[in-house]
């Protein structure tokens, strides 16, 4: 673990395996911590020969966090601590796995410095400046379950987490059982890990600073589109879209899978995810 300034920020960070090795970068989606991505797919892919970097957002684990609400930066602007924690291992180049929001920003390290990017892997993502048809978003079920943050007390530790939990139970699919015995488990650490959890919630507000109409089909990088087909926060025709329109970009789809990185196919994605940065 290890603390990167920037920009009068501090960003969490964690690396597995070699330094040496070649460099993944994993970027987390919205609300989401470092811990979004487990331990074992970082081991997995690190591994698979990779040196493998996660860290926590503003606003969510042990990185600097704002009171709700009073947030005021862009999407680009979490563009620009990503490269930060580049920047602070000497990585000049490095293959770029996000998830939700953090394939958005994948997508734009990819077009706003592509020196930087080898290769892209999209997970559970939609495309940046999408210019075409409306694609289908978020669930009604979680719609109703976010009408709770208004009145959910802070302060009440029992109540938060079983508003995390039942936020994870809403991203599973029905591959396999929920298993509240591991989420209660997560959301304890993330709990344990900042003194602001209602801070993670800013990131509800955040968008895009620039227009990035239809830029998402600039991307020249090789790209690897993974999405879930039970995903109820942004549905797989989200997922179809990017792989249809960025050039070369491939789809793989995973099957009763929702919004989720589940346990037991964490091995068959870190050896995907490796088998696409090879090509770099």
């Amino acid at each position: 673990m290890r603390l990167v300034e920037h920009n009068n920020i501090a960003l969490a960070t964690e690396s597995f395996g070699n330094p040496g090795n070649p460099p993944i970068l994993l970027i987390m989606g919205a609300t989401a911590s470092m811990l979004g991505w487990p331990e074992e797919f970082c081991t997995a892919l690190a591994e698979r020969g990779h040196h493998v970097i996660r860290y926590d957002h503003r606003d969510t684990g042990q990185s600097t966090t704002v009171p709700l609400g009073e947030a005021s930066y862009s999407v680009e602007d979490l563009a620009e601590d990503a490269l930060a924690v580049l920047d602070s291992q000497g990585i000049e180049k490095a293959d770029i796995v996000g998830m939700s929001l953090g394939g958005y920003i994948g997508q734009m390290l990819a077009l706003t410095r592509p020196d930087r990017v080898a290769t892209l892997t999209l997970i559970a993502s939609e495309p940046l400046g999408w210019d075409g048809e409306d694609l289908p978003h978020i669930s009604q079920s979680f719609l109703d379950h976010f009408e709770r943050l208004g009145t959910l007390d802070w302060s009440n530790h029992d109540d938060v987490r079983a508003f995390l939990v039942e936020s994870e139970r809403l991203c599973a699919g029905s591959m396999a059982p929920f298993d509240e015995e591991r989420a209660i488990a997560m959301v304890e650490k993330v709990m344990s890990r900042t003194d602001s959890l209602s801070s993670m919630f800013n990131h509800g507000a955040v968008a895009t600073r620039d227009d990035w109409t239809s830029r998402f089909r600039e991307i020249g990088q090789p790209v690897l589109v993974i999405h879930g087909a039970e995903d109820p926060i942004l549905p797989v025709e989200n997922g179809r879209a990017l792989a249809e329109c960025i050039p070369g970009a491939s789809l793989h789809v995973l099957d009763r899978v929702g919004h989720e990185l589940p346990l037991p196919i964490l091995p068959e994605l870190a050896e995907r995810i490796a088998r696409h940065a090879a090509r770099a």
